[in-house]
């Protein structure tokens, strides 16, 4: 392996690794392939009419599924628990790769990232001699919500620290850090295992997930200690932990250079850390143009009202400053100031924005995200259901509602999205909304 870390790699050769997918409990293979400088990673479905593509981008992270892992979809197309492979990608400093998978899930393995290290390693990686495009940060980025909490440091190199903190004599409190490079990884990350808790088993198998989990391929903590007592290191939990940040870091989109100081976190919060890099850095979250379309970013409250009926004191969206390509995801701005009129009357001694519209303002960014879309127009989308709606702080004048949207499905008139709203970086609301599209006409 060439030890130029600052050109771009890839795989020397076609390697597969074969086994079961820990979520869903069907045999698998994932192969591994060589790709062009600048291609990245993308997942090839082979299992599927047309063998569909989905790039490896924090845009195509599939809401429903960040949890417990880190799952892409996209028109139709899933690929769950893609992080243990995209680890081994990052940890050996491989900037392009395409991946075969011939179901939606890779194997788990013994539940680590060492079975892909070793293949990769086997089929040997080769050198593009095309420079490394690094993301670096200037100053520190910070996400804090109740105890998690993530910093991303500037620095001359990828370094990983992470602490948990678990209410279980077998655990308790641990932290582990790395300055991460391959010999690094392969030897003292990518054996680490993932884990889980015996009393979640049951409740997490009735959501259909852990179908093909086991002992043999996770930590499994009992009341009393770990039950299956044959730990790779002493603080194989937090370097799993550290594992899956580096997995999940893949949805960069390049190799970044900073030091990352993680504390309790999980799937879900690296994805919206991450988010929060690129627009911190500029590469998302400011001004851009949907390709496919002639819609232009940000879209201002006038024209945002020749998409949506809504009109004063009603229209709860100031601005759209997101929406992805492929119109699958969209991100909008509303300011919230102490003169909105529902203020009058809503608990007039201390205000609180009513959870009935911070709803209410995450359905009308899910209908502005579809009636964006020109194979929408000239339609009306009309809020059918809602389903677990969460309001998890007050909202207060003087927040910024980040609220983001993702289309999770149309079928025929109807369509489902996926919403959240943020403040500060902490999630204040989340639903699953569904619609129906009907013509404006009607």
């Amino acid at each position: 392996m060439s030890k130029n870390s600052s050109t771009q790699k890839t795989v020397n050769k076609p390697v597969s690794v074969s086994g079961i997918g820990i979520h869903t409990g069907t045999e698998t293979t994932i192969t591994f392939k060589p790709a062009k400088a600048g291609e990245g990673y993308k997942f090839v479905r082979t299992d599927l009419p047309g063998n569909p593509e989905i790039k490896v981008d924090v845009a195509n992270v599939f809401l429903e599924d960040v949890v417990r892992q880190t799952a892409l979809g996209k028109k139709g197309l899933q690929i769950l628990t893609v992080e243990h492979a995209l680890a081994a990608l990052v940890g050996l400093g491989i900037d392009n790769c395409v991946i075969d998978v011939d179901s939606g899930e890779p194997p788990v393995g013994d539940g680590s990232a060492l079975p892909f290290v070793n293949a990769i390693l086997e089929a040997g990686i080769v050198d593009l001699g095309v420079p490394r495009e690094f993301i670096e940060i200037k100053e520190p980025i910070c996400m804090v919500e109740d105890d998690v909490e993530m910093v991303a440091i500037p620095a001359k190199r990828l370094e990983v620290t992470f602490k948990i903190d678990y209410d279980h004599p077998a655990v308790g409190i641990r932290a582990a850090s790395f300055a991460i490079d391959p010999e690094t990884f392969q030897n003292r990350i990518a054996p680490a295992r993932t884990f889980c808790f015996l009393k979640d088993v049951e409740s997490v198998r009735k959501k259909g997930l852990i179908k093909g989990g086991s002992l043999e391929n996770a930590i499994v903590i009992g009341e009393d200690g770990i039950i299956n007592d044959d730990l790779r290191f002493s603080d194989e939990i937090v370097r799993h932990k550290v594992l899956d940040v580096l997995g999940d870091l893949a949805l960069l989109g390049r190799p970044l250079k900073a030091h990352i100081i993680a504390v309790r976190s999980g799937h879900a919060y690296n994805v919206r850390f991450i988010r929060k890099i690129l627009e911190s850095v500029g590469i998302r979250g400011k001004t851009s143009v949907a390709p496919e379309t002639s819609l232009k970013l940000p879209m201002e409250a006038d024209e945002i009202r020749k998409y949506l009926p809504h009109r004063f004191p009603m229209l709860l969206v100031d601005r759209l400053i997101e929406v992805d390509p492929d119109g699958m995801r969209g991100v909008a701005i509303k300011n919230v100031t102490v003169n909105e009129p529902f203020f009058q009357g809503h608990w007039p001694q201390r205000a609180v924005m009513p959870g009935v519209l911070q709803i209410e303002a995450m359905a009308q960014v899910g209908g502005l995200l579809l009636l964006t879309n020109p194979k929408y127009t000239n339609k009306l989308a009309y809020l059918l259901s809602v389903d677990g709606a969460k309001l998890r702080k007050p909202v207060v004048p003087g927040d910024q509602l980040r609220i983001e949207v993702r289309l999770d499905k149309i079928r025929g008139p109807n369509a489902k999205i996926n919403a959240q709203i943020s403040v500060d970086g902490g999630i204040v609301a989340e639903a699953i909304i569904l619609f129906r599209l009907i013509d404006g006409e009607d």
